[in-house]
């Protein structure tokens, strides 16, 4: 599986650079209506002619694939190890068990340090819970109406209660993806128990019952999950049929998604702002209050205290380091195991300081976390070194 990652990560660079210098290469000649879509297309579903070995901006191969080895075709052991994930009615499920106390204690442990305490969302990681959850006469959840106008209204509160389709994905995710720094290390238990856990912030309920913390959830009441946004996609995109409706569905595009003119300068104004124009799209009527508990509007941290039990190099690398050097799932040295330490330390202070402040392998600068002083890459740096001598 590594050796496969690997490659596909290599095709994955060596593609995105090709296309960077092709890109580079179009701009540079200036092609003429390089961006001329067809008639009728619109954003969403723009479709651009191949002309001279070029679309849009990239140029692509012309030559012939005449007599190109594909490979084989893979056997039934093949298609059975890669067939892994569940369908919305459950089938692919595998057996197994958990609680959602087991999952509070797991996601604490696993997954708070990016999607926060109870799932609020994190920096730079999505909210898997929070919003309104209830419908209008039309059957639209309110929080997703939303729309940020000026600064001064909520955004739509995509979570898992309110936007996904399906929660049999949500299991199947967090057992191939999740923990970031170390996936596939859950079993099937604690990924029944973290769903569990995610479900039950979300306030969902499986057959009328609420998720309370004895509540076991299982491959049958999982697939029972009716989540509130299950018809709020379209087109239908599930089933036998999917690419029949897919077709259909873009063949009428004026009908089902509108035709517009884009512009770049004297366009109307979005939203009355100058008090004369009327607004061109629809203002959004609920904006969420009734959020228990109420939405937090202050950006300031909490006053340091001091003689805290956590330090401040403590805090900082929870809050930047701890994801890759928790464990050595990731390549990185791992916070605790003297032995590895003792072996980064024989480059010298001053090359770890370095190496930590400018990146090296792997790691991004400073850990990906620029707000970061180079006297804050040392204090955590002196950290993980102290964490990780004999005692």
């Amino acid at each position: 599986m590594f050796k496969l990652d690997r490659k596909l990560i290599t095709i994955g660079m060596t593609l995105a650079m090709s296309s960077t210098f092709a890109l580079a290469a179009a701009s540079a000649q200036c092609i003429p209506g390089v961006y001329e879509s067809k008639p009728g297309a619109i954003d969403g579903g723009v479709t651009y002619p191949r002309k001279n070995g070029i679309y849009t901006a990239y140029r692509y191969n012309t030559q012939s694939t005449k007599g190109v080895w594909f490979g084989r075709a893979a056997t039934a052991n093949e298609i059975k190890a890669w067939d892994v994930d569940a369908l919305p009615d459950g089938t692919g499920l595998p057996e197994g068990e958990g609680s959602v106390e087991l999952g509070d204690e797991l996601y604490e442990a696993q997954c708070a340090v990016c999607h926060g305490e109870f799932g609020g969302g994190g920096k730079g990681y999505p909210q898997l819970a929070g919003g309104n959850q209830d419908k209008d006469e039309n059957g639209i959840v309110k929080t997703l109406k939303n729309q940020r106008q000026y600064g001064n209204t909520d955004a739509p509160k995509r979570t898992v209660g309110t936007y996904w389709p399906v929660a049999t994905t949500l299991f199947t995710y967090i057992r191939d993806a999740m923990p970031y720094a170390h996936p596939k290390s859950l079993t099937n238990d604690e990924v029944y128990a973290i769903t569990a856990y995610i479900l039950a912030q979300n306030e969902l309920e499986i057959d009328g019952e609420e998720l309370d913390d004895e509540y076991v959830l299982n491959a049958e009441k999982l697939a029972k999950v009716v989540l509130p946004n299950r018809d709020g996609f379209y087109p239908n995109i599930d089933g036998p049929k999917a690419q029949e409706n897919i077709r259909a569905f873009f063949a009428d595009r004026a009908k089902n998604i509108g035709m517009g003119t884009r512009c770049m300068k004297d366009c109307k104004d979005p939203g009355g702002q100058d008090g004369k124009t009327e607004a061109t799209v629809v203002k959004i009527k609920y904006e969420m209050k009734d959020v228990v508990p109420p939405y937090a509007y202050a950006k300031d941290l909490p006053p340091e205290t001091e003689g805290g039990s956590v330090s401040k190099a403590e805090k900082m690398y929870d809050a930047s380091c701890k994801l890759c050097h928790a464990t050595d799932t990731m390549g990185a040295p791992a916070v605790g195991d003297t032995n590895t330490w003792e072996s980064v330390m024989k480059k010298g202070m001053d090359t770890v300081l370095v190496n930590a402040i400018k990146g090296t392998g792997g790691m991004p600068p400073k850990g990906g976390n620029m707000d970061l002083s180079d006297a804050d890459i040392k204090e955590i740096v002196e950290f993980m070194i102290n964490s990780s001598k004999k005692h």
